[in-house]
C-alpha cells in the first residue's frame, strides 16, 4: 500500500510555483510562506530554442507529473542559439546586440515560463551559454562586455519580475580572467536591478567545478551549484560535503545524464543509465544538497532525429519515459515523507569499512537523532551504526529506489549496531535504509 500511495501521488500531485527564499541558516530554499523546497530539476537547455509550443506543453506536463520542480533551460542557447532560429522562424537578438533584444522570440519565451507557473514549475533561467562571454569552445560569438551584459540582465530581470524564477548565471564555462568576472557581476547586477531582487542567483560552472571555486564572496550569489560531469568516476558528494565559508545551500547543478557515452567513450566505457542518474541523485542528498538536478542526455538537446550532439542515440519524446526520471520523482517523495532538510552527513552510521568506490556508501542523520538514512549503491550487506540515535527503540525498512517500494523489517531494541542485508546485491540493486526512533 505505501508503493501504490507514493507512486500515486508522484503521478498527480503538481507543487505550487512560488518565489524562493534561502532558509535562516543557510542549508536550503524555502518558499515564500516558509515551506522547504525540494529542488528537483532537469536540464532542458534547449527548450526556448528548440521546442514549439505543442512541444513545450508536453514536455512540461510530462515533468510536472513526474513531479519534477524546477525546470533549467537557456534564452541565448548553445547549439547556435544566436543564428539559428527558433521554431516560429524568430532568433533572440537583433544583429546579435543584447541591447536589441527580439520581441517574437521573447514572447514564444514568455508563452514558455507562463505554462511552467500554470503547472507549478520554477524555471531556473539561463540568460545565456557561456560561449557568449567566453568561447572557450562551442559556436559562440563572444557578444557579452560588462555594459551590455548589464542592460540584458536589466530587461531580463524586468520582463520576468513576477514569475517564479530562478537565474542562473555561468552556462558551462570558467571564468579565466577579469573581464569574464566583470560580465558576470554586471549581467547579475542588471537582474537585481530589473527584478527588484525577487529572485535568487546562483552560477553555473563547467564540470568538476562550483560556483564557490568563483564566486564565494560575492553579494549576489545566493545559492552554489556544481556541475560534476558526465563520468562514472564522478563523486558529488564531496562537493557537498566542502566546508562553505559564508555557508550557503548547494546542490548539483549538472551531474551524470542518463543515457549519456561515460566519459563520451561510448565504444570504450558503454553508456551510463538510470542507475547512474539514481546514485547521484541519493549521493548528493544524503551529503548535504538542497535538491538535486537529474539530467537526460537526448533531452537538454530534445534530440528529434538530426544532428546528435555526443552521440544523442533517442528521440527525445521517447526519452521522456527512461526510468530515470520517474525514479527521481520517487526521490523527491520518499525525502518529503521526513524533515529531509534537517539531515546532516554522518559517515559514522557506517559501520564497516567503506572505501570511496562506486559501491561507496553514504548516510545521513537528523538534527533531533531520531532519524538514520543510509544509502548502499550497491545493496551489500551492511553494518548500521544506530548509537547515535537517541531511542531505545528503533523501527527499519528498506526503501528500493528503482520502484518506490518500502519493505518493512520491523522493529528491534537500539544496541548500538545492527547488520542489514538488502534482498539484492550488485550494480542496479541499490537500497536505502531507514531507521526510525521510535
Amino acid at each position: 500500500m505505501k508503493h501504490l500511495v507514493l507512486y500515486i501521488l508522484t503521478a498527480i500531485w503538481l507543487p505550487a510555483a512560488a518565489q524562493l527564499k534561502v532558509s535562516p541558516d543557510k542549508r536550503y530554499l524555502h518558499t515564500s510562506t516558509g515551506k522547504p523546497f525540494f529542488w528537483l530539476g532537469d536540464t532542458a537547455w534547449e527548450l526556448f530554442h528548440k521546442l514549439d509550443r505543442r512541444e513545450a506543453d508536453r514536455y512540461l506536463r510530462d515533468r510536472a507529473s513526474k513531479g519534477f520542480t524546477v525546470i533549467q533551460a537557456v534564452v541565448l542557447a548553445e547549439l547556435d542559439g544566436l543564428s539559428t532560429p527558433n521554431p516560429y522562424g524568430d532568433t533572440p537578438l537583433i544583429d546579435n546586440d543584447p541591447a536589441k533584444p527580439n520581441e517574437s522570440y521573447f514572447k514564444h519565451v514568455d508563452y514558455v515560463v507562463q505554462r511552467a507557473e500554470s503547472l507549478g514549475l520554477i524555471v531556473a533561467m539561463l540568460p545565456s551559454w557561456g560561449d557568449k562571454w567566453n568561447k572557450a569552445w562551442g559556436q559562440g560569438p563572444e557578444i557579452f562586455t560588462p555594459q551590455n551584459a548589464k542592460a540584458f540582465g536589466e530587461y531580463l530581470g524586468r520582463r520576468y519580475r513576477k514569475y517564479p524564477i530562478v537565474w542562473v548565471l555561468g552556462g558551462d564555462r570558467h571564468i579565466e580572467n577579469a573581464e569574464d568576472r566583470h560580465i558576470i557581476h554586471a549581467m547579475a547586477e542588471g537582474l537585481k536591478s530589473g527584478d527588484g531582487g525577487r529572485h535568487l542567483i546562483t552560477f553555473h560552472p563547467t564540470g568538476a567545478r562550483s560556483s564557490y571555486d568563483y564566486f564565494k564572496d560575492a553579494t549576489w550569489i545566493d545559492f552554489h551549484m556544481s556541475q560534476t560531469g558526465h563520468s562514472q568516476d564522478s563523486r558529488n558528494y564531496r562537493f557537498n560535503r566542502r566546508n562553505l565559508s559564508p555557508v550557503l545551500p548547494h546542490l548539483d547543478g549538472e551531474p551524470r545524464y542518463e543515457d549519456h557515452p561515460n566519459k563520451f567513450k561510448p565504444g570504450e566505457f558503454g553508456w551510463m543509465d538510470d542507475f547512474d542518474a539514481r546514485q547521484t541523485a541519493y549521493w548528493s542528498m544524503l551529503s548535504g544538497a538542497c535538491g538535486h538536478t537529474y539530467g537526460n542526455h537526448n533531452i537538454w538537446q530534445f534530440y528529434n532525429g538530426s544532428k546528435p550532439v555526443s552521440w544523442a542515440r533517442t528521440h527525445w519524446t521517447v526519452a521522456l519515459d527512461q526510468p530515470g526520471a520517474r525514479q527521481m520523482g520517487f526521490m523527491r517523495r520518499f525525502f518529503e515523507q521526513y524533515n529531509w532538510q534537517s539531515l546532516q552527513p554522518n559517515q559514522s552510521a557506517i559501520g564497516k569499512d567503506n572505501p570511496e568506490t562506486p559501491e561507496y556508501e553514504v548516510a545521513a542523520t537528523s538534527a533531533d537523532g531520531r532519524l538514520l538514512i543510509a544509502y548502499l549503491p550497491y545493496g551489500r550487506k551492511t553494518t548500521i551504526n544506530t548509537s547515535m540515535l537517541k531511542t531505545v527503540k528503533l523501527k527499519l525498512s528498506l526503501f528500493n529506489p528503482r520502484d518506490a517500494q518500502i519493505l518493512p523489517l520491523g522493529e528491534f531494541k537500539n544496541e548500538g549496531s545492527k547488520s542489514i542485508v538488502p534482498p539484492s546485491e550488485g550494480r542496479g540493486s541499490d537500497w536505502v535504509v531507514v531507521v526510525e526512533g521510535l
